[in-house]
């Protein structure tokens, strides 16, 4: 066979192999055997994030805070965010409307915070009116104030002219204007509970006194007396707007935090002088006053009982002692009450002579009642002593709280121990005639810093309401 021959017969081989080939390469991309062949790179191609265009900020039309901690603003899309955290947070709220409470005025100025502080005018404290600042300066920026609202001279907000000045819907001041923040901080919440216990205090003390009137009277002054004029054996009510003390008839008296003064009681001894005292700047006028003479007569055994110096001594240490110490607040609220109701055999002040001979000033007053009648504590207080004693026999003091004590002595039966809190009326004991004593009766009195005063002075009343009308 020749050459030619046999590459006759093999071509249609060859062919059909490269087509069975071909064949085999398109069946293999086609199936999850195989892919296509490509010289490109397969790393799957990684999906870039087209940013969302950032909305405007919302831009706010008003706002009100209602008190230091609940307020809300008002946006020109019709949306309110409230806060219920003096403007720490701020929460959509659910609806869109605002009660009319709420709504009040866009830029209150009354109300009763401002009432409150209107009693301190006149000290200089308060009473100027509320700023409005049409700038205010956050950092080095000076920004224009759309609205502005005050609580109180040092607290207040501003609603920015333009929203995005700010990150928080207002900015807040405890300065009166002087600094503002953009947001809550420590220093902002330390000042505003400041403030709102400054107004508390306000408020307790404000309603001690007989009438509004009353309270401004004696709040918005610097320094003041109640009352101003006074005699021998008397007691005097010091309030001032700074802590301090006074120095009275060659002792020294320190004014005690109460409210939002500082007080003493400022005792007037029955050796005062008539005349005219410089008390801060206010002037204490003392009036003569003449006391009457009471002559007791008793029997020798009771006359004896005063020559017992060791006995008396031992006692005073006690009482003493119980009287060192007072609460250092005003332990009542309501006025003084009579402890018994009984007949008055010897007022206060009277000169006692006894079998004859002078004997001493009865600083207290005498009720002659049934032996066994109860007797009430005279107003809220603490029993700083409740014993038998030499004299005095069943005795009782209760603590009032500022260096005021009342005394209770002569008692059948002692009701009360030392330590126990008693409200006004309260039976702390039976009049009795145990000590130093010619019949059934109550001795009863007042110690302001361990001097003795009138009790009638202090029965349905209280020393706030001392107040002594002008003219």
């Amino acid at each position: 066979m020749s050459v030619k021959s046999r590459k006759r017969r093999q071509w249609p081989l060859l062919a059909g192999a490269c087509l069975l080939a071909a064949c085999v390469v398109i069946l293999i991309g086609k199936t999850p055997f195989g892919a296509p062949f490509s010289w490109k790179d397969n790393t799957p191609a990684v999906a870039v994030a087209t940013p969302l265009p950032t909305p405007p900020p919302r831009e706010a039309m008003e706002f009100r805070m209602l008190d230091f901690d609940r307020g809300w603003v008002k946006y020109t899309d019709g949306g309110i965010a409230r806060t219920e955290d003096g403007g720490a947070q701020w929460q959509e709220a659910l609806g869109t409307d605002i009660t009319a409470e709420e709504a009040g005025g866009t830029m209150p100025t009354g109300g009763p915070i401002m009432e409150l502080l209107s009693l301190e005018a006149s000290s200089g404290s308060a009473g100027q009116d509320s700023p409005k600042p049409l700038t205010v300066t956050v950092g080095n920026a000076s920004l224009q104030v759309k609205q502005s609202q005050f609580l109180t001279p040092r607290i207040g907000w501003v609603l920015l002219a333009s929203t995005k000045d700010s990150k928080n819907p207002l900015l807040i001041t405890t300065d009166g204007g002087q600094t503002w923040v953009d947001g809550m901080t420590a220093e902002v919440k330390e000042a505003i509970l400041k403030e709102k216990n400054h107004l508390q205090q306000l408020k307790m003390e404000s309603a001690l006194y007989g009438t509004k009137e009353d309270a401004k009277a004696v709040i918005g002054s610097k320094w003041k007396l109640v009352p101003d004029s006074a005699a021998p054996g008397d007691v005097v009510l010091v309030r001032h707007n700074e802590p301090g003390s006074i120095t009275w008839l060659n002792k020294t008296y320190t004014l005690l935090p109460y409210g939002t003064g500082y007080f003493t009681y400022l005792p007037i001894t029955m050796s005062a002088k008539p005349g005219k005292y410089l008390i801060g700047d206010q002037t204490l006028t003392i009036q003569p006053k003449k006391f009457e003479t009471q002559y007791l007569k008793v029997t020798a055994e009771m006359e004896s009982m005063k020559q017992d110096t060791g006995r008396i001594a031992a006692d005073q240490k006690k009482i003493d002692l119980a009287r060192s110490k007072s609460e250092p607040e005003f332990l009542f609220s309501g006025p003084f009450v009579q402890p018994v109701e009984g007949i008055l055999t010897t007022p206060y002040g009277h000169t006692r002579y006894v079998n004859g001979k002078y004997d001493s000033s009865h600083l207290a007053i005498d009720l002659a009642a049934k032996e066994g009648t109860p007797i009430k504590a005279t107003n809220d207080g603490v029993v700083a002593l409740a014993e038998t004693l030499y004299l005095t026999g069943n005795a009782i003091y209760i603590d009032h709280g500022m260096g005021l004590f009342s005394q209770y002595a002569h008692l059948s039966e002692l009701r009360v121990k030392a330590g126990d809190r008693v409200k006004q009326g309260d039976i702390i004991g039976l009049v009795g005639t145990t000590g130093f004593s010619t019949g059934p009766h109550l001795h009863f009195t007042f110690w302001a810093h361990n001097v003795q005063v009138n009790p009638n002075l202090f029965f349905n009343t209280i020393p706030f309401r001392w107040v002594q009308p002008k003219g």
